[in-house]
């Protein structure tokens, strides 16, 4: 007999759920450890149902190349825009410097 996380999902849902409503009626009459008893049987059943129903992974084996080559791309474009912006920042800089040397001798006649 193999085991089957299709059927187990919902039965460990539905003891999660039952040991939380019992968590409700031990409470009510008192009993502190009867309580506390079934709000861990709650938690570890549906910490269960959620392992059983599986976690998608983040990326694919086939996923991960096709991402890596679009960050590559995304990174090459932003270094160039980056070069760009310096080229730019130094051009203003040349500007900015000719511009006080001018100011500095005087005006010209």
């Amino acid at each position: 007999m193999t085991f089957k996380p299709k059927i187990w999902g919902p039965i460990a849902i539905a003891l999660s759920a039952l040991n939380l409503v019992a968590t409700g009626f031990a409470a009510q009459g008192g009993e502190g450890w009867h309580a506390g008893i079934h709000a861990a049987l709650a938690l570890a059943f549906g910490l269960w149902a959620q392992n059983l129903r599986g976690r998608p992974t983040p990326f694919d084996q086939g996923e991960i190349p096709a991402r890596l080559e679009g960050l590559e791309i995304e990174v090459g474009n932003l270094r160039r825009e980056l070069g760009e912006a310096q080229e730019r920042i130094d051009f203003t800089e040349r500007v900015l410097a000719q511009a006080q040397e001018q100011r500095r001798m005087g005006p010209e006649k």
